[in-house]
């Protein structure tokens, strides 16, 4: 088993509330510049910066994970992660078709860039990618399932825009195997008024909306390889 260091909750330029300078290509460098194995890039309801994030990632010996932010019809963030780029993408349309479309005013909300890997402007997201969708908190896991990935819902510890605070309980119905936290140092108290969660992974990702804030190589992940099938396969609790 390999030990590998990570940080799954990244957002890059396309997010608008996150620096322009969160370029792939920023990114990865950092990441590499701290020593972190995998990453995930998760901007809001998107993932169009993830190909140029995985490409630029190759060439640094850093995996990069495609994935998204996806923010329910209840307002709740959960981390949607994939093995290949081409689920995500599909994921991606699905998503979008189901986008509260508002459109984005960069001077009030920041500017959403799609970039290639040279760094290079393609394309500006005209409706704003921090609006709910119309998918449910009960739909996710279904939903993501289809498309070959895994839900991990967001920093559950955190008093906005998570399943615990935005639904008050944990709706007993629940089947996803891993949940995020801002700060480990939650888990016992989460856990003590919330079961299920005994059940499920426990990762802590930064939730990175500017460079410095990427974490420093001090959680991990235990995986057969360093790819992106057998990550997930850790993240969903299976055995090797």
């Amino acid at each position: 088993m390999l030990q590998l260091t990570y940080d799954f909750h990244i957002h890059t330029c396309l997010s608008p509330c996150a620096d322009d300078d969160m370029t792939p290509t920023n990114i990865v460098m950092m990441a590499a510049l701290k020593g972190l194995d995998v990453i995930a890039i998760t901007d809001h309801n998107t993932c169009k910066n993830c190909k140029a994030s995985i490409e630029i990632g190759k060439k640094n010996d850093i995996l990069v994970l495609p994935g998204m932010e996806l923010t329910t019809s209840e307002e709740v963030h959960v981390i949607c992660l994939f093995a290949d780029l081409e689920d995500a993408m599909r994921f991606d349309t699905y998503v979008y078709e189901r986008l509260i479309k508002v459109k984005n005013k960069e001077n009030i909300f920041g500017n959403q860039i799609v970039v290639d890997e040279d760094e290079k402007e393609i394309d500006r997201e005209e409706y704003l990618l921090i609006n709910a969708t119309t998918i449910g908190f009960s739909e996710v896991y279904e939903v993501v399932k289809a498309y070959h990935g895994v839900m991990i819902p967001a920093h559950i510890d955190k008093n906005s825009n998570s399943v615990i605070s935005n639904l008050g309980f944990l709706p007993p119905d629940s089947r996803f195997s891993c949940v995020e936290l801002s700060k480990l140092e939650n888990k016992e108290c989460l856990l003590d008024s919330n079961p299920y969660l005994s059940q499920c992974r426990v990762i802590s990702d930064s939730d990175a909306h500017s460079l410095g804030q990427i974490n420093e190589p001090i959680h991990v992940l235990l995986a057969k390889r360093k790819s992106a099938s057998e990550v997930l396969n850790a993240l969903k609790g299976l055995e090797p």
